[in-house]
């Protein structure tokens, strides 16, 4: 398994992994189908993150060239938050639990403190018990609770907001 700053090539299959993973994935942003992604779209997104000093992307490669999982991490065009990223990370699920999540964290902050970053977060659903467990593992702390703040099929869910300092 291969860890990765995404090129402006993998922008086809970019858009493949992320509408999978939102297939499978019962507590992401948005829902299987909710967006229409592009390689056209996708190849943009990656245009201006590839301009970006404090925003990028790594994926998990197979060695087939296939992409299994990703982590974004994004910067604010604000002065005062430079130094703060938000990171969405998706991994497809027959992948879960293989330390793809934990190689991608290793990267990010790496990468991170490469750029001057020093505050990392995130928000995950309270009952995505696998999802807080890695992101515990991983020194993320629990900074407070966005209570409703998804609300899936009808059903309303609190996310933790968490945080790591470097």
């Amino acid at each position: 398994m291969k860890i990765r700053e995404i090129k402006l090539e993998d922008a086809e299959n970019f858009a493949k992994i992320i509408s999978e993973v939102e297939s499978q994935a019962d507590f992401m942003l948005y829902g299987a189908g909710e967006r229409n992604l592009t390689t056209d779209k996708q190849r943009k997104q990656l245009e201006v993150i590839e301009k970006s000093s404090n925003s990028t992307i790594f994926v998990a490669e197979e060695t087939s060239g296939k992409l299994v999982g990703y982590a974004f991490a994004i910067g604010s065009t604000a002065k005062r938050k430079k130094h703060s990223v938000y990171l969405v990370i998706g991994i497809l699920k027959e992948f879960s639990g293989k330390g793809i999540g934990t190689k991608l964290f290793q990267a990010i902050e790496e990468w991170a403190i490469n750029h001057s970053i020093f505050r990392l977060e995130l928000t995950v659903v309270k009952q995505n018990e696998a999802a807080v467990g890695l992101y515990k593992k991983m020194g993320y702390q629990i900074e407070g609770t966005k209570i409703n703040s998804l609300l899936i099929d009808g059903k309303s869910f609190d996310e933790y907001y968490m945080a790591k300092i470097l």
